[in-house]
């Protein structure tokens, strides 16, 4: 890949950082408390509450308060009991449901790793199936992404649209899984533009015919049996 490995080393590099920006993604609230999807400001300004991966957190200037880690939570009821934010039922399940999907988190997470290791040998063989992974990994980031947005929405309506002081939005680790898709997708076609690229330029060197001699080639001598 002598021709395309400046290109191959950027798609190989791009597919590090989705690497690192899901897991960024994953180590949100309740890891690290002050990571979430999204964050809501209670009124008073003092206390937030942190809604991430595998649960959530209520915190101050004086400490946290977290949920334990697990697949599936339900936000909406965290709404309602420290603000007493009102949700229907079918916005309650949904979010609720939705919630449990966020186990693709860090099974993108994974895929994009595993892509990014086959992409460090350089070789066809490891590019094509690299480009492979790698392309998984981005059609599972972007359908997380979806459903993180789509559920964080109906709770982020809901809160601001009570007028009780409390304000939601989207916060850094929404933003990180974005970011993500797009360098997955980036090293996706980079490296799959390499690979193909190398195979060309291998097969056009064996095409290559080696040129002749311009004298010639001397003919054989003749065994004389006299």
């Amino acid at each position: 890949m002598a021709r395309t490995g400046f290109f191959h080393h950027i798609g190989t590099f791009l597919l590090f950082c989705a690497t690192v920006l899901l897991i960024i993604t994953c180590i949100s609230a309740p890891v690290v408390h002050d990571i979430g999807l999204m964050k809501v400001d209670l009124p008073g300004g003092r206390q937030t509450v942190s809604f991430g991966t595998f649960g959530y957190c209520v915190y101050d200037p004086s400490g946290a308060s977290c949920s334990r880690s697990q697949v599936g939570y339900d936000a909406a009821a965290v709404m309602q009991a420290v603000d007493g934010t009102k949700f229907s039922d079918y916005a309650h399940s949904s979010t609720r449901d939705l919630t449990r999907a966020m186990i693709l988190h860090p099974i993108a997470c994974g895929l994009n790793f595993i892509a990014f290791l086959l992409a460090l040998g350089a070789g066809v063989v490891g590019s094509l199936l690299a480009s492979m992974v790698a392309l998984l990994a981005f059609l599972i980031t972007v359908v997380i992404m979806i459903i993180d947005f789509v559920m964080f929405s109906i709770i982020r309506s809901n809160v601001n649209d009570q007028n009780n002081g409390s304000h939601a939005y989207y916060s850094a680790a929404a933003w990180t899984t974005l970011v993500s898709a797009i360098c997955s997708l980036l090293g996706t076609i980079v490296v799959f533009f390499t690979c193909c690229s190398s195979r060309f330029h291998r097969q056009r060197n064996r095409d290559v015919v080696a040129p002749k001699n311009e004298y010639g080639t001397a003919a054989p001598r003749r065994r004389r049996w006299f």
